[in-house]
């Protein structure tokens, strides 16, 4: 599958998942979907995330998620999503064993998740 392909499909599964929150009483807002190579040094620098981010091809993205109207911090308050997201085929930053990223949704490219 070339680049471009997963991008196509990772637009169409972000779109179910916004769709599957709304249905399911959860409110989503876009937090970063894009991040230049630039940034991704840097932050991964400042150990706020990994140089070969896949938010550099467009293939992750942070949802900020609100329930009942309160904007949720806590990797844990995202499960459900990320448990539809996982069944969906993406990779949810949740399950990240070194530092948990519930807000983080990706497809796996080239062995990054």
């Amino acid at each position: 599958m070339t680049l471009s392909q997963k991008q196509q499909l990772f637009t169409r599964m972000t779109g179910q998942l916004i769709a599957w929150a709304d249905a399911n009483g959860y409110a989503l807002t876009y937090g970063e979907a894009f991040r230049t190579p630039e940034q991704a040094k840097l932050n991964a620098k400042s150990g706020a995330g990994i140089a070969n981010s896949l938010h550099t091809q467009r293939l992750a993205v942070d949802f900020n998620l609100f329930i009942d109207g309160q904007y949720q911090t806590r990797s844990e308050a995202y499960l459900p999503l990320g448990e539809y997201w996982e069944s969906l085929g993406g990779s949810w930053g949740g399950r990240f064993k070194s530092n948990p990223d519930g807000n983080h949704f990706s497809l796996e490219h080239n062995g990054v998740r």
